[in-house]
């Protein structure tokens, strides 16, 4: 059976972030009621049986504003008209403020097995700064309670290079939440995405310069490894074991199949993309609507994901861009940009900081 992981939008916020521009809507139940059965029917359009789902992802938004309930019975329509793994990575993004003791105890029994709690950061003044409704107590306590309710697999979000941000904050949020129960932090550089309200003068005036920011990254790096959380993507680290399954399959350029307004899809041979308007995709009778078509993974597609990872890119998969790529290899070896032992190449953290020039320079 050929392997698909599954990802599914939950488009609702009970509050939306300045820095955000992933699409959502505000929360009310008879929409998401509507939502979900939207979601249960695309299912069952894509259903393939000969297809065997190994992670499924609730992303958003916030997928915890949903029911157990109503998770549950996506879980279970996946389950009837997909084959799933008995060992599949089952993720739903979280606010701290979204998860009581009962909320995670109801999500334990509905095969979720993995949870992603956005924390952001762990001082009071920079969440309150970000828009955050939660306090630093309250993250701390929702990842606590979920370690409690059983669940062995905890990621946490930390968000860096913030309005005047400086290395001892950043140390503090790290230390914090590595001496918490979680096997997982994905770590992102805030960015003024155009048209949101951090697009404005007042953030962009109190951002940390270029080399600034760098150097927050560079030592948010040396933190995590330091405790154990190995860095495995740009973004992101893991203790052993412990790396997203299902993100990794958007960097590896496997099948995942994306269900909801403003999910991508990579299934079947094609890319596609699902329109961001929720009344559409409620409304819609068959089939969500797609736009944005395209074939998958040349080349330069699949060479620019791989060398996000830490593990880099084979030069044997690809053996008549071989000679190019290694004559261009040695001045960003010398700088410390990338590394190679003859096989592979990858990109160190210093190189991850100018990412998309030294892939553009090495692919194209």
């Amino acid at each position: 059976m050929r392997d698909l992981g599954i990802y599914i939008h939950v488009p609702f916020c009970g509050k939306k972030c300045g820095y955000c521009d992933f699409y959502s809507v505000g929360y009310t139940r008879q929409t998401a009621e509507e939502y979900v059965s939207a979601v249960l029917r695309n299912i069952r359009h894509y259903g393939d049986t000969e297809r065997k789902v190994s992670t499924v992802y609730f992303g958003g938004g916030t997928p915890s504003l949903l029911t157990s309930v109503q998770i549950g019975s996506i879980i279970d329509e996946i389950r009837n008209c997909f084959s799933i793994d008995e060992q599949a990575e089952i993720t739903i993004e979280a606010n701290p403020c979204t998860l009581s003791a009962e909320k995670l105890s109801e999500l334990r029994n509905t095969s979720v097995n993995r949870l992603s709690i956005g924390v952001q950061s762990m001082i009071d003044s920079e969440l309150k700064m970000l828009g955050r409704v939660h306090s630093a107590e309250r993250a701390e306590q929702a990842v606590l309670d979920t370690h409690r309710a059983g669940f062995e697999n905890i990621s946490c979000d930390l968000m860096i290079a913030l309005p005047g941000q400086k290395p001892d904050s950043l140390r503090y949020s790290a230390e914090k939440l590595t001496s918490l129960p979680i096997q997982h932090i994905s770590a992102y550089i805030l960015k003024t995405e155009e048209g949101t309200p951090f697009d404005c003068e007042d953030i962009k005036l109190r951002l940390p310069d270029e080399d600034g920011a760098a150097e927050l990254y560079l030592e948010m790096v040396r933190l995590l490894e330091e405790r154990g959380f190995m860095q495995y993507e740009v973004s992101n680290f893991a203790r052993a074991g412990f790396e997203s399954r299902h993100n990794c399959r958007y960097w590896k350029c496997e099948d995942y199949l994306g269900i909801g307004p403003a999910a991508h899809s990579c299934y079947n041979g094609r890319r596609f993309a699902v329109e961001r308007d929720i009344a559409k995709f409620i409304s819609d009778d068959v089939q969500q609507v797609t736009v944005t078509e395209e074939s998958p993974c040349g080349f330069e597609e699949y060479a620019m994901l791989r060398l996000r990872l830490k593990e880099g890119l084979d030069l044997k998969d690809f053996p008549e861009h071989r000679a190019d790529i290694e004559r261009k290899l040695p001045p960003l070896v010398k700088d410390g940009y990338a590394g190679t032992d003859g096989e592979r190449v990858w990109l160190t953290p210093k190189g991850f900081l100018m990412s998309n020039s030294v892939i553009e320079y090495l692919v194209f």
